[in-house]
């Protein structure tokens, strides 16, 4: 999925402004200076002038600092990279840290968006990359997926 489309689908779940996703993104790094001019071309679609594509460096950031807003940060442990290939199974792994998911609620959620999928495919796509069982999450997964977190959190 285009990066932009991830940004644009979290924040409207969350209901965020671009000032809040400037704020997340430094959650994760201080020091990763991002303004609200950037914000406003990411979120603008396609074929919309000022349409600035969101670089997987500045996508894995605001992803971190969703994880350190929702459970906060671990100071006994040294910070971690960002990593700097974004897919969508990294997306999703991000996605279940923040919002602390577990199986039956990664289920629950794809089931809400009217795509069901079995515990061996879950778990499959959260493996590394090199495990014989390791499957790699397609667009309308992830875009389902994004579908359903995004009742479940209006929702409550």
């Amino acid at each position: 999925m285009i990066n932009n489309d991830v940004l644009r689908s979290i924040r409207y779940m969350l209901d965020l402004s671009d000032g809040m996703i400037v704020d997340t993104c430094a959650l994760a790094d201080p020091t990763f200076v991002v303004d609200k001019a950037d914000v406003a071309g990411w979120l603008r679609k396609e074929d919309e002038e000022g349409f600035v594509p969101c670089d997987d460096r500045t996508l894995g950031h605001f992803l971190d600092g969703l994880i350190v807003h929702f459970r906060g940060r671990d100071e006994s442990q040294p910070v971690r990279p960002v990593e700097k290939r974004i897919t969508n199974n990294l997306v999703l792994k991000k996605l279940r840290v923040a919002f602390q998911l577990k199986d039956v609620d990664m289920h629950e959620i794809f089931d809400a968006a009217g795509f069901s999928v079995s515990k061996p495919e879950l778990s499959a796509l959260f493996r590394q990359p090199d495990h014989k069982n390791y499957r790699a999450c397609g667009d309308q997964m992830l875009r389902n997926f994004l579908k359903g977190l995004t009742l479940r959190v209006r929702a409550a």
